[in-house]
């Protein structure tokens, strides 16, 4: 018996044609990567350093590359809600995550956080890193890291100890100084930072870690004393203020970051598309003149390398926090 395979072939041309048209016609989506406008969902609150990095890279990134991006600010509950937001977008590199630690140690502090930065994204881009500075009251007798913990030795938990919220780098640097000095204090969280500054200035809070910008005047007039940084080394903006490894505290190093994330099952071509935009724009000079006066420090890297530095932060603060016994009332 005779087969007819013109019939056949002529049955399965237009699916043959489809496969044809699909494997030539879009070898890279990365090649008509963005086609669309890309939105930036920063998990920070305006003015504050995810916010402000996340911008001057937007905007170096739209003028250098002509792309079309928008920076939404959904902060909130630890950065969880502008993750949520990514999550709930197509995993198409069209909705952008930008976080710092609170999103990382997110799941640690809160019981209803039910996604890990490491599980449900891909990391794409690390745009900055920053460090503290550690401010006390004028009235406090100590002048250096080792002078404040025998002070807190004395009189245990009769000092307090403030920040921009629970779940921060200034909350989590204020746990880890408990910790490796053996002394104990009160936390006192803040949903604005304004006003535990002004708290610390009038007297209401005894110490605090901090961003080193919102305090530069406050110690250059005598308003604060700033006692360390929690920078590996000196930072420019305080030359003379030594750091925690100086005076004995070599552990206490805490490094804040910002980056970028995308929803997982983003494709790998695209996600490079945005890690090397991203990396250009963080070499021009003036996104790092932008940064140096945030006393941050622009970071770039690959998107392996990011991941990595989040999985050495969710193992480092994850143990932390639960030899602390943080925990958060919800």
């Amino acid at each position: 018996m005779r087969h007819d395979t013109s019939r056949h072939l002529h049955r399965f041309a237009p699916s043959l044609l489809a496969l044809t048209l699909l494997a030539t016609a879009s070898p890279s989506l990365a090649q008509s990567y963005p086609s669309n406008m890309i939105r930036i969902v920063c998990s920070g609150a305006s003015g504050t350093p995810p916010d402000i990095i996340s911008r001057i890279v937007a905007n170096e990134v739209a003028q250098s590359e002509g792309w079309r991006i928008l920076v939404e600010d959904k902060p909130g509950a630890m950065q969880t809600i502008g993750a949520a937001e990514v999550l709930k977008q197509p995993a198409d590199g069209y909705s952008v995550l930008s976080v710092s630690l609170p999103a990382a140690v997110a799941p640690f502090l809160l019981s209803n956080v039910d996604f890990r930065l490491d599980r449900d994204f891909i990391p794409v881009v690390k745009l900055a890193t920053a460090y503290h500075v550690l401010v006390v009251h004028p009235a406090i007798p100590a002048n250096s890291l080792p002078e404040l913990a025998a002070l807190l030795k004395k009189s245990p938990d009769k000092l307090t100890f403030s920040s921009g919220g629970f779940g921060t780098p200034a909350h989590l640097a204020g746990e880890l100084f408990k910790l490796q000095a053996g002394v104990r204090s009160t936390h006192v969280p803040y949903q604005a930072l304004p006003q535990a500054i002004g708290d610390l200035i009038n007297g209401t809070n005894q110490y605090q870690f901090i961003t080193p910008l919102p305090v530069l005047d406050l110690i250059a007039t005598g308003k604060l004393r700033a006692l360390a940084v929690t920078a590996p080394s000196r930072m420019a903006a305080l030359p003379e203020v030594s750091t925690v490894g100086e005076q004995g505290f070599p552990d206490l190093i805490v490094q804040d970051f910002i980056g970028l994330l995308v929803k997982r099952g983003t494709p790998d071509d695209i996600v490079m598309r945005l890690n090397e935009t991203v990396n250009r724009a963080l070499a021009k000079p003036n996104v790092r003149e932008a940064f140096a006066k945030m006393a941050a420090d622009p970071a770039g890297g690959s998107p392996a390398g990011f991941a990595g530095f989040l999985q050495s932060q969710l193992a480092y603060w994850g143990k932390i926090i639960a030899d602390a016994r943080i925990k958060m009332h919800e």
